[in-house]
């Protein structure tokens, strides 16, 4: 992957997944913009990524705001000259059941993750068609967006709503050859430890040193955030050139392809269905086999 001459903005790039994205674009040949909240992480990561030879910027700010999106996209070109890959990788957490989550709660994660995404593929995508020469739109998503994940209402709405946008700039952008794809990576980080089922097996391999258990790695698809990274690379990529409106998931060893919302289950009644018609063909009809919901428990294999 020669990503030489192309320019990035990563979002929420001063640590884990983020970090991960940024280090990797860069040792791909990419200049990198690295955005984050906290100005010494980003600081190291632009660091970190010059020593080893690369080029890259800080920019200290929360996205969410049209203002701040512009900001990442003139430093790019100011710096670098052009725009040709957006990251929206920034992310918070404010986990709580519905009927305990406040109003600030939901607010905070929509506005980053959702209005984030929004301000910046939007600000990205006019500077895009102005080159005239494409470009990636990569958005970060999550399974709680593809599945539910019980505590997180605020953050599965917005990752759900990040896919969405994923496939109706597809649409939009496909003319100026601007691809966009969402990634719905699995991997362990802070945000990772907090879902329980994650955690001791996340905390027992940074106790011990050693790795994430073949298994996790396999059947749960999750690893660190370097195996999440290389998916990032190749969607920047000229050799993903075809690849639009796709949600991605990586993690661990395993690469899955989600599919897209579609019927399951049709059937028809003449005139129309009523309630009574409902209740006597449902289980029997359409709603034989439900779906399942929620992003299910590690399976743990039995010792020997």
């Amino acid at each position: 992957m020669d990503l030489s001459g192309k320019v990035a903005v990563v979002t929420g790039a001063g640590r884990g997944l983020g970090r991960a994205y940024a280090e990797a674009l860069a040792a791909a040949g990419a200049a990198v913009i690295v955005n984050d909240v906290d100005g010494e992480s980003a600081e190291e990561v632009v660091e970190a990524i010059t020593a080893g030879g690369g080029a890259a910027r800080s920019v200290v700010a929360p996205v969410g705001t049209a203002e701040v999106a512009e900001r990442l996209v003139d430093r790019a070109v100011k710096e670098f000259g052009r725009l040709d890959v957006m990251v929206t990788n920034a992310g918070i957490l404010r986990d709580r059941v519905l009927w305990k989550m406040s109003d600030d709660d939901f607010d905070a994660v929509i506005g980053v993750h959702l209005r984030g995404t929004f301000t910046c593929g939007r600000a990205a995508a006019v500077r895009m068609r102005e080159q005239g020469s494409g470009g990636r739109l990569i958005l970060v998503s999550s399974p709680a967006g593809q599945r539910g994940n019980f505590g997180q209402t605020n953050y599965a709405a917005a990752k759900a709503g990040v896919v969405a946008m994923a496939r109706t700039w597809a649409l939009e952008l496909a003319r100026a050859k601007i691809t966009v794809n969402a990634v719905v990576p699995v991997a362990a980080t802070e945000m990772t430890k907090t879902i329980p089922a994650f955690a001791p097996l996340i905390e027992e391999a940074e106790r011990t040193g050693g790795a994430l258990p073949r298994w996790l790695r396999r059947d749960e698809g999750l690893g660190t955030v370097e195996d999440v990274a290389g998916l990032v690379v190749f969607l920047a990529s000229d050799a993903a050139a075809g690849v639009t409106g796709q949600a991605i998931g990586i993690g661990g060893d395993r690469l899955a392809l989600w599919s897209h919302p579609r019927e399951k289950a049709v059937a028809f009644a003449e005139g129309g269905w009523t309630a009574e018609a409902l209740a006597a063909s449902w289980h029997t009809g359409v709603g034989a086999v439900p779906e399942t919901y929620g992003i299910p428990a590690p399976v743990v294999p039995e010792a020997g």
